[in-house]
């Protein structure tokens, strides 16, 4: 069998392999699906290793579719590196040391998320987004406000655009918090649209089902944003 390393990267990839007839091929591809097909696609079955990294799924997913053994590995391994040259770091040293690895064996595999889970987390990441910015927004348009002597009254982030037209100020105050309130309603409506895709747990697999917890409890309102 081939051994393969590939150095990922966002744009483009180092290749490695290693034949099990001793020859070393190495080469340059963009990273995009349609490059990795036609440089894997024709190739018999070959062990491949990548460092975990945010295109490392896509990519694992679509080397294995082309009938390859796939390994997504920890790159916190330091064994993983052993053979690496003490010289100048490059792509092409990387994917050379990834092939060693993957010959040797001296890795250690990284967790890979099913596809609910990724979903969750992505959803969950979204959420978190939004609601810090939405908390950003609030805090400076009570600034502004307070700034003129004036006060919102405090509430739930919910209400927060309804307790602000609340205040009595004048038109040159109100057209300088009108862009404000004009995102902070996207932004409201995102998040409704947003807190929709939440699923109950159980419709995850089990492995699944404590990241989901976890990250539930990352999401919640922080407590400043209950109050303006």
């Amino acid at each position: 069998m081939d051994h393969v390393g590939i150095d990922l990267h966002k744009r483009d990839s180092q290749i490695c392999i290693q034949t099990e007839a001793g020859e070393i091929i190495e080469r340059r591809i963009r990273t995009d699906r349609e490059r990795f097909a036609a440089e894997f696609g024709k190739r018999p079955q070959a062990r491949i290793l990548i460092e975990a990294m945010a295109e490392s799924e896509w990519v694992a997913r679509c080397l294995e579719s082309l009938g390859h053994e796939v390994v997504v590995a920890d790159p916190n391994f330091a064994a993983m590196y052993a053979t690496r040259s003490r010289r100048v770091k490059t792509d092409r040293r990387d994917a050379v040391t990834l092939a060693d690895a993957c010959r040797l064996g001296a890795y250690r595999q990284a967790h890979r998320t099913c596809e609910r889970q990724r979903q969750v987390r992505a959803e969950l990441v979204i959420r978190e987004s939004i609601i810090r910015s939405r908390t950003k927004f609030i805090a400076l348009s009570g600034a502004l406000v307070r700034r003129e002597g004036l006060r919102i009254r405090s509430g739930n982030a919910d209400h927060f655009l309804d307790r602000l037209r609340e205040v009595a100020m004048d038109e040159s105050l109100r057209d300088r918090i009108q862009p404000l309130e004009h995102v902070l309603t996207l932004l409201q409506q995102d998040l409704k649209t947003a807190l929709r895709w939440r699923s109950p747990a159980r419709e995850l697999p089990r492995a699944c089902a404590e990241r989901t917890e976890l990250g539930r409890e990352t999401t919640q309102r922080p407590d400043h944003e209950s109050r303006e």
